[in-house]
Formats: structure tokens, sequence, C-alpha cells
């Protein structure tokens, strides 16, 4: 799909992968409507995608995408800010970590993890559809995780919340690929799994699910060591998804740590959560 000339929608945008989609695809001359639950993040966002692309239109919007009264804002003013009546790409890209025990984490923490990751997709999806069916060509990319396909963080370090959402999403967006070649075949859809990549997640979780939300130095520094420690960065992990976008791939992995995992698992996955971490291994060496 050629991203020039049209209008895309990137949740998330703030920082990570989010912010560097923006930042391409106004690059690439596409418009763009971003959303985050921080505000200074999404004017830093926004100057950048400017400064790189003087003529595209980019807008920042604040919206929590697990509550969709505020999607349903966020649409509005997303159409009413560009004056169109359709949207070409959708980017399904807000997430944060958390809520890794359903046994014995906080409910709600795992509710608020499940209700971005998932739920966010789901409100999105629906809110932004009428207009992405009434472009010519629409795409909708929904980014789920390694732990879409492997529902652990490691062999004996739970993550149920993340992965259950990133599970829906990877389920969601397979089921959409045969719901719209029949009902909306000018619309094509792509789950994103992405192994390690150097974003803000982790850090912008603990923003996220603190009770107080001051937690700004320790979650830098979260950021600094994920963000360090990340064999794909958040510019590298952005130009893979838009390749993959170009190419029409309705599966894009982003990382060799992601290819690695998934075919570890394919290879056995009666072995995937055995207390002897086989699939884990497979890919650490």
């Amino acid at each position: 799909m050629d991203i020039a000339s049209g209008l895309a929608v990137v949740t998330g945008g703030g920082s990570g992968m989010g912010r560097e989609l923006v930042v391409q695809l106004a690059a690439g001359g596409c418009d763009v409507a971003t959303c985050d639950v921080h505000d200074a993040d999404l004017e830093a966002t926004v100057a950048l995608a400017s400064a790189g692309a003087p003529r595209a239109r980019v807008t920042a919007h604040r919206c929590d995408v697990a509550d969709e009264a505020q999607v349903e804002r966020f649409r509005d003013d997303v159409l009413a800010a560009h004056d169109r009546d359709s949207v070409n790409l959708l980017f399904n890209n807000a997430g944060v970590a958390g809520g890794y025990s359903f046994v014995t984490d906080d409910r709600a923490d795992w509710d608020r993890t499940f209700a971005i990751c998932w739920g966010g997709v789901y409100h999105c999806t629906r809110a932004f559809l009428p207009a992405i069916l009434a472009s010519d060509a629409g795409y909708i990319v929904n980014t789920s995780s390694v732990n879409g396909f492997w529902a652990a963080l490691g062999p004996n370090v739970p993550h149920s919340a993340y992965s259950t959402a990133k599970f829906a999403v990877k389920g969601f967006s397979e089921a959409l690929i045969t719901d719209l070649r029949v009902h909306a075949p000018h619309v094509r859809v792509a789950v994103v799994m992405p192994g390690h990549v150097g974003t803000g997640i982790a850090g912008n979780t603990m923003r996220i699910l603190a009770p107080d939300g001051d937690l700004d130095e320790l979650a830098r520094q979260i950021n600094d060591g994920f963000r360090a420690a990340a064999p794909v960065s958040a510019s590298e992990a952005a130009s893979i998804i838009l390749d993959g976008v170009r190419h029409d791939a309705w599966r894009i992995l982003v990382g060799d740590d992601a290819r690695a995992l998934d075919e570890a698992v394919r290879s056995d996955p009666l072995a995937a959560y055995g207390p002897d971490g086989l699939a884990l291994r497979s890919i650490t060496g």
C-alpha cells in the first residue's frame, strides 16, 4: 500500500514505536493524527515529525484508548482537524505491561493492562472502521507481541494480562483477514509481533499504573536500561512495520528474537511451557 498523501491514525504516539511511526509516516508524505495520555510526550512527537516533514499535517490528541467515549471523541476530533471523512491507515499501537499474575497481582492493574492492550485495539477499530471503509484503500495495523504466541516472560515468570491481551489482538487481526476480504476487500489488516524493541513501555507502565503517577525518575532509569538492552530500536521497528505495510503483509515479525521464538513454539508447542524453558532457551542459546 502507498502510504503517501493519505491520513494515518497512530495510537500511543507519545514515545517508542508510536512516535517513530508518526515521524516516518509524515516523512513519507502522510498526514498523521496521533494520541496518547502524556501531553508533553505528544508535543515532542509532533515537533519531531513536523520538523522532518513540514508539508505533512500532524495533530496530537489526548485520549485514553481504554475509554470508548474518549476514543469516539478522538475520532471526531481527528476527522474535524484534518477536514476529512475517511482514514487510510490505523495503527493500534498503544500498550502497557503490568498485571503479571492473575493469581497474586492487584486486579486493578490486571484489568487496566488488559483494557489498554486489548480494549484499545477494539475501541479504536470499532470507532474508525466507518472512516476506513470510506477510503479508497485502507489498512488496519494491530500491534500484538511475541507474547501473542508465547504467554510468559520466562519459564517461571508469568505475564498474564499482557499476554492474554496480545493473544486477543493476534486472533482478532487474523479473524479480520477473511472478514475484510469478504465484506471490504479494499481494506487490509496486519498483525505486528515485536520482540524486544527499545521503547518506553517499561517506564510508561509504571507511570500509568502507579497510584500517584510520581515515578518519572525511576521510569526514566528503567527505560534507559530497557532500551540499551534491546537488539532493535524503535526507529528500526517502525521501518520494518511500514515496509510490511508497503508490501501488503498481514503478519509482520519484528526482530530476530521474534522470528526465533515463533519458530521454537511452532516446532515443539508441547514444550513451550515446560519448567525447563525449552522455547526460551532455544532463542537465547
